[in-house]
């Protein structure tokens, strides 16, 4: 273990933004008790009378992040520019829910308090996963990257869809360095390590485990094994004859043997182990804290899972030599990015969300396939977590389920109809949080971490050329073939 003297110097931006998320935890913590009392009929109330101009904002900045990385592309580059869009977008629609009276300071503080542990949990195992290393190379062949790929769908649903991104990506943009093609490497990376791979654990994704905090059993999505099969194997197939023709007409073109540069690497060497140890800790705090163990079954209040995921951070900050992030080339970049565009998205998308929750029946969703591409639809421009919820809230209410407590467990035991729909909105939720770089938080770090890496990722509407034309024809055979 190294001295304190040596490491917090080396350090110290790190520590410094985990004393500034400490300090927003104990703010928060302070709020009035009444506001961070959950209202489930404030929400659909304030839902029905909110109008749906509301939800321009959201909209813009969405456009905001389509377009302006294509027109003004340097200036898109700095996080102070994102977050002057986002800041101008979120302050005014933040100004107007807290008008609405307790209802709408409700539903604002609840995006608010989700946003604290979607970041803090994502900024956790960025930290964490940035301090190991895997020394040495791997080759970057067609076969290789497939294992890697296979590798990180099967850790996925364990270690979280972020975590898993975090540890595999950068070791796969080193084995693919000599390669001159390989943006789509990347993108499939997305598609099943980032997002297809997490579905059988509520670990894996976000959507899942706001599920098990609302009453699904932990074991309950084991069961959905046949479809995650079914949609990592078929982009493991795919990816692997893309790859292979990619590679065989560079091998062509370029002088020299393509194959001869990539299958030169050193041996492989794992540094920073003790960083799996952090990782367990925080698997272990998201499993707890769901489960409510040690406050009488009931999930944790807000700051206990937050404050101990900060606290793994940064003991693995204080374990982990500064070299080994160094040669890893971490950088906050990739988290600041995501933390200002979601705090934006997270803000500007609660008028949108308030207004599925309470008029979602007039959508005439009710079967499964239907629910599979309403949550699969909207999980890839809002986020899947409260998109998943949303649906999950109109499945109960047409059962006669009030949303409150661990409702999802009374409506998984309401029949198999009940069952199959909530199996629906997991996959439609957990599948096509690929289909954008904003459906899921891993998305937008995993391609800033490339294009910090040199490769130049596709714009918004350049990677949803991509997930149209493999995940949209796939999700369509799953609709077929599963609901």
């Amino acid at each position: 273990m190294l001295s304190l003297r040596r490491v917090i110097p080396e350090s110290g931006a790190l520590l410094r933004l985990a004393a500034v998320a400490f300090a927003g935890l104990v703010a928060t913590l302070s709020l009035p008790t009444a506001l961070l009392a959950s209202d489930s009929h404030g929400g659909v109330s304030l839902g029905n009378e909110l109008h749906v101009a509301t939800v321009a904002p959201f909209a813009l900045l969405l456009a905001a992040i389509a377009v302006l990385p294509l027109v003004a592309t340097h200036w898109w580059e700095h996080n102070k520019n994102k977050g002057i869009i986002a800041g101008v977008l979120a302050a005014p629609m933040a100004i107007y829910m807290l008008t609405l009276g307790e209802a709408g300071q409700h539903a604002l503080l609840e995006s608010v308090l989700e946003y604290g542990s979607f970041i803090v949990l994502l900024g956790s195992l960025f930290v964490i996963s940035g301090g190991i290393y895997v020394q040495g190379s791997l080759s970057g062949t067609p076969l290789v990257n497939t294992m890697i790929l296979a590798i990180g769908a099967a850790i996925a649903s364990f270690v979280g869809t972020t975590g898993a991104s975090m540890l595999l990506i950068r070791p796969l943009l080193r084995a693919n360095a000599p390669r001159k093609r390989k943006v789509h490497v990347v993108v499939f990376f997305i598609f099943v390590v980032s997002n297809c791979g997490g579905l059988l654990t509520p670990l894996g994704d976000p959507p899942l485990f706001m599920g098990f905090l609302r009453g699904v059993p932990f074991e309950w999505t084991f069961q959905l094994w046949p479809e995650w099969l079914l949609v990592n194997g078929v982009l493991l197939g795919v990816f692997n004859v893309w790859d292979q023709y990619v590679f065989n007409r560079e091998e062509a073109q370029r002088p020299g043997s393509q194959l001869e540069e990539v299958l030169k690497h050193e041996p492989l060497r794992l540094r920073g182990l003790s960083n799996f140890v952090f990782l367990a800790g925080l698997v272990l705090t998201v499993y707890a804290g769901g489960s409510g163990l040690g406050n009488g079954g009931e999930k944790w209040p807000f700051g206990w899972q937050e404050g101990a995921m900060i606290a793994l951070a940064a003991g693995a900050v204080l374990t982990t030599s500064s070299e080994i992030r160094r040669q890893n080339h971490f950088t906050l970049g990739p988290i600041i990015e995501v933390a200002v565009l979601f705090a934006g998205i997270f803000v500007t998308m609660v008028p949108a969300l308030q207004i599925l929750n309470a008029r979602g029946a007039e959508l005439g969703v009710s079967s499964p396939a239907q629910f599979f591409w309403a949550t699969g639809i909207l999980s890839s421009f809002l986020d899947n977590a409260p998109t998943y919820m949303t649906f999950a809230a109109t499945a109960a209410g047409m059962q006669g389920i009030a949303p409150d407590g661990r409702y999802l467990a009374t409506l998984l035991e309401s029949g198999p109809h009940a069952r199959e729909v909530m199996a629906a909105i997991s996959c439609g939720a957990v599948f096509m949080g690929a289909n954008s770089y904003i459906g899921n938080g891993p998305n937008f770090m995993v391609k800033a971490i490339a294009e910090e890496s040199g490769v130049r990722m596709p714009s918004f509407f350049g990677y949803m050329v991509y997930s149209i034309g493999v995940l949209v024809p796939l999700f369509v055979i799953v609709t077929f073939a599963v609901f």
